[in-house]
């Protein structure tokens, strides 16, 4: 074995312990702020929501949405802060300063209640750890960028305790490749992070499967499903993309404007105790199968809305468990409606589940990472994973379908006027 190859795989190892480590002080520190805020001691999110006042749950999110706003200012005022692909496929060391406050600021507003997801910071802490580790090496720019995205996908594998899905987030949506040598990276650092940070996370399914009675004809179901996870998956993603500024917010206006957002969704969940956070609450719920059809139906509109209103106002986090329990909210409607009208039994866990890796495939455009990452957060028997795949590819293959036919379509009018234009100029 050269050089090269020696120092890559410490690298890996590295990379893996570090991205651990990460992933435990986010979840520590997120906790923290969850229990600051809501005044509880023991028990989740939810437990420590339903327990406060409908005051402190109003004034809580508000409060530390104006301290994150201010940070933010503060920050973006003296730094610019890379997005973490950028940083990562820019040969140049990272800008570790700034995307770790960031990180921090990402942790303080979720925690205290804000609509967005919790595994940016993790993610952006794990790389900044690992170019930190790693920078004395000498690693050629497409073994560093393997090794970034694999501290990427190893620090949000660390934070859910799911190993094959942080790997897997490594390999299809930050690399884009099944390379062998992308691949075997991918699964030791992620492994290796899941296991650092096992005495916060315990190594345990962040949800709780309630193990209902299932049907193998779920598979089928779930392809019934896909249209209308495309559906809200396309209207997720079109409402983000319009909200979402097109370069970082640095007025002041950025601290009203948070704490606003904070504000609202305080208010919200005095009737919706599950919409503050990132979206575990909703998921909960829907595997408990303690939701009603109204107050499914509301979350369904509540949870994306407010998950833009907060990226206008300026604030960054995650996407992935803001869309899942979105797609969570349509699978506990759809399963609760077939219950209440039709007098068929279904399983609202299973059903919920799989509105949500068909709505993930589609916001993320990775279906089998989707199925899978959402398996591992449940842990259901093996065989669930079929419907979740079967949603997942139908999804994204709707999804394809008509992305090609809009553009057939945009191509063809293009064509026509050309050839309009060619008449108009020969005349």
């Amino acid at each position: 074995m050269n050089r090269r190859e020696l120092e890559f795989g410490c690298s890996v190892i590295v990379i893996g312990l570090l991205a651990g480590l990460a992933g435990m002080a986010t979840t520590l520190l997120l906790h923290l702020v969850e229990h600051l805020t809501y005044a509880y001691s023991f028990g989740s999110l939810l437990d420590g929501v339903t327990g406060s006042s409908p005051a402190r749950r109003a004034v809580g999110p508000m409060i530390g949405g104006a301290l994150a706003g201010f940070g933010w200012w503060l920050l973006r005022r003296h730094y610019q802060v890379t997005a973490l692909a950028s940083a990562i496929a820019d040969d140049r060391s990272v800008a570790r300063l700034p995307l770790t406050l960031d990180a921090v600021l990402q942790v303080l507003v979720v925690g205290s209640g804000a609509s967005l997801g919790r595994e940016g910071a993790p993610r952006q802490m794990a790389v900044v750890l690992g170019d930190t580790g790693t920078s004395r090496w000498s690693l050629t720019p497409h073994d560093r960028q393997i090794l970034l995205a694999c501290a990427a996908g190893a620090g949000l594998g660390a934070v859910y305790a799911v190993p094959v899905g942080g790997a897997l987030f490594a390999i299809r949506i930050m690399l884009h490749t099944w390379h062998p040598r992308a691949v075997g990276a991918a699964l030791i650092t992620s492994s290796l992070a899941v296991a650092v940070a096992a005495p916060v996370t315990h190594v345990r399914a962040p949800l709780d499967w309630p193990e209902p009675e299932l049907s193998y004809l779920l598979t089928a179901f779930a392809l019934i499903l896909a249209p209308l996870a495309v559906a809200v998956g396309t209207a997720f993603n079109r409402i983000m993309s319009m909200v979402r500024p097109a370069t970082p917010v640095t007025s002041w206006l950025i601290i009203p404007g948070v704490a606003g957002a904070g504000l609202l969704v305080g208010l919200a969940s005095v009737w919706w105790p599950e919409l503050p956070g990132n979206g575990k609450s909703i998921l909960t719920v829907s595997l408990n199968s303690t939701l009603t059809l109204g107050s499914a139906a509301a979350i369904l509109l509540l949870k994306p809305l407010l998950t833009a209103i907060f990226l206008r106002a300026g604030a960054v986090g995650g996407m992935l468990t803001p869309a899942l329990a979105t797609g969570a909210a349509l699978g506990s409607i759809i399963a609760l409606a077939i219950n209440t009208w039709t007098g068929q039994i279904v399983s609202i866990a299973a059903v919920s589940l799989t509105c949500a890796a068909g709505v993930l495939a589609v916001t993320q455009q990775a279906p089998i990472w989707a199925a899978l990452f959402v398996w591992e957060l449940a842990r259901p028997p093996w065989w669930v994973l079929l419907p979740f795949l079967a949603a997942a590819l139908a999804a994204h293959g709707l999804q394809s379908l008509a992305e090609r036919r809009n553009q057939v379509v945009v191509d063809g009018a293009m064509s026509a006027e050309r050839h309009n234009e060619i008449r108009r100029l020969r005349k």
